[in-house]
């Protein structure tokens, strides 16, 4: 039974962690496939957005699954680990919206997973949490999207406390963008997809690869690069079609060029 389902529909395509015996805890196997998932969403045109869950209702990702044990020596282990940040990467680096539809239980590097997206929607019945301390380890690679998503102050008490949190508190503390019952999570999810589907591919792409791209950058720098990103733009035919279509009062037609 594969372990990463890969279904695309209507310009959406759908990445499901596939181990809802194991709450879908992520082995080095499983983060492997989703890097090759998001690879082929990536290069297939027809895809303009892509979501990211799992299988059932109990775990969205309960995180990198600890009972097998790692067997491949210090320097062999330590590579393997990297999978997860590199995951990360791709999906800020994937030059396509990124949504993850959670249901159930987001926790350690499931915690991170769901934040890395670009939106996160939430059954009312998830949680979140970053309990490593509770096992004697730290959320390390999990820090940057939990600090790219949160107050710096809260993450870190998350990663001290080892804590989980309902939906109602993490969409209080900011880094969910929407909480619906969980009988209205699919139309939520699909909602959002749809309507950034319609958008410009290429307007959409340049647009959130400027957003990762300043996010760590000094002010001064940051409006450089936005500045130039803002010409480079307007040169696109999708922009002269959107101002066209603006002054004639009718919808645009994208071209994705």
């Amino acid at each position: 039974m594969a372990e990463v389902l890969y279904q695309s529909r209507g310009g959406t395509a759908t990445l499901t962690i596939n181990r809802p015996e194991r709450r879908n805890s992520m082995t080095q196997a499983v983060v492997e496939e989703l890097r090759a998932a998001l690879a082929r969403a990536r290069d297939d045109a027809g895809v303009r957005v892509v979501v990211l869950t799992g299988a059932g209702e109990k775990a969205f990702c309960s995180g990198v699954d600890l009972s097998g044990g790692a067997d491949g020596g210090f320097l062999g282990d330590h590579a393997g680990r990297g999978e997860l940040p590199a995951l990360f990467t791709d999906l800020w680096s994937l030059g396509k919206p990124t949504i993850a539809r959670v249901r159930g239980f987001a926790l350690a590097g499931g915690f991170g997973l769901a934040l890395a997206c670009d939106f996160v929607i939430a059954s009312d019945d998830s949680q979140f949490g970053a309990p490593e301390v509770n096992v004697g380890l730290w959320p390390y690679v999990i820090t940057v999207p939990l600090v790219r998503s949160m107050p710096p102050k809260r993450a870190l008490e998350l990663m001290m406390t080892g804590r989980r949190v309902d939906a109602a508190e993490a969409l209080s503390i900011g880094f969910l963008n929407r909480v619906v019952p969980a009988e209205d999570l699919d139309g939520a999810v699909s909602e959002l997809a749809a309507r950034l589907a319609a958008a410009s591919p290429i307007v959409m792409k340049m647009g959130r690869d400027s957003f990762y791209s300043v996010m760590d950058l000094p002010a001064d720098a940051a409006l450089r690069h936005l500045h130039a990103q803002l010409s480079l733009t307007t040169l696109t035919e999708d922009a002269r079609e959107g101002m066209a279509a603006f002054n004639e009062k009718r919808r645009p037609v994208w071209k994705g060029r």
